[in-house]
């Protein structure tokens, strides 16, 4: 219990040195705060004037895929500042401190929870000035936020085993970009999924991030009225589908980033 203890300290010291550097970093703030804006703003404006969602707002149905989307990209930030520690030796400079071995990628993914919190809150403001709104109360709102806030952590979890694997930044940039930018586009998240091909449908309707998103519009109320009800299983549970891939990734991506951690340090 005690060793369980100092992570967690060591943890919190990693996190606040994470957080402390988006101060001195432009990159990482115009990632944080310009980003989102230009996402909701750029997607409300281009594609609001050209998909029509019967008996709703294309705006109000396209602020939850923005949402999954710019989070899910966020958890780069993850994989890129771990990459970037191993790049220029600070990992080994944390080798030298009497710290627990867990505490640097522990600290990673929660100081990127801190950047989504942020990202999140732009993107919510931005939203409601574009037109979007709740409907279904506070209570379920901020449910939404967590869960969404909760599938990014999961997801920071597969960068930061990415990004003690590659090289360099520049690597987990274009690989994340690869993986990432269809992972969002084959899904929910900006048109229905109904009007995909069927293979690419039956892929969206599976996604996870088709999930997160479906469960996201549920919470905040922006399903319009007369909409039918999903067809599959992920949908029609969107909730449950989402936990049940946060637990999955969770439980294999944190052992597999830790211990590779450790196998970094023992070859540094």
């Amino acid at each position: 219990m005690e060793k369980i203890s100092y992570a967690f300290a060591d943890g919190f010291v990693i996190a606040k040195r994470n957080v402390i550097k988006i101060k001195r970093v432009p990159e990482v703030l115009v990632s944080v705060l310009i980003s989102p804006i230009i996402f909701v703003l750029l997607f409300a404006y281009v594609f609001g004037s050209s998909i029509n969602i019967p008996g709703g707002s294309y705006r109000e149905f396209l602020i939850s895929g923005i949402f999954a989307m710019t989070l899910i990209f966020g958890a780069v930030l993850t994989g890129a500042g771990l990459a970037d520690d191993m790049q220029k030796g600070i990992i080994d400079r944390f080798r030298s401190l009497p710290m627990s071995r867990s505490a640097v990628v522990f600290g990673r993914t929660a100081s990127d929870v801190i950047y989504n919190v942020i990202s999140l809150i732009i993107m919510t403001l931005t939203g409601l000035i574009v037109g979007w709104r709740i409907h279904n109360g506070i209570g379920k709102a901020l449910l939404g936020f967590g869960l969404l806030l909760l599938f990014a952590y999961a997801f920071s979890w597969i960068m930061a085993y990415v990004g003690l694997m590659v090289p360099s930044v520049e690597v987990i940039n274009n690989v994340s970009f690869m993986v990432i930018f269809p992972l969002t586009f084959i899904a929910n998240t900006f048109v229905p999924s109904d009007n995909l091909p069927t293979p690419l449908r039956i892929f969206a309707e599976w996604n996870p991030v088709s999930a997160i998103t479906q469960a996201a519009r549920e919470l905040f109320g922006n399903i319009p009225p007369g909409t039918p009800d999903p067809t599959v299983w992920p949908l029609q549970n969107a909730v449950s589908y989402t936990l049940i891939w946060v637990v999955i990734i969770i439980a294999i991506f944190a052992p597999l980033a830790v211990r590779k951690y450790k196998q970094a340090n023992t070859k540094s």
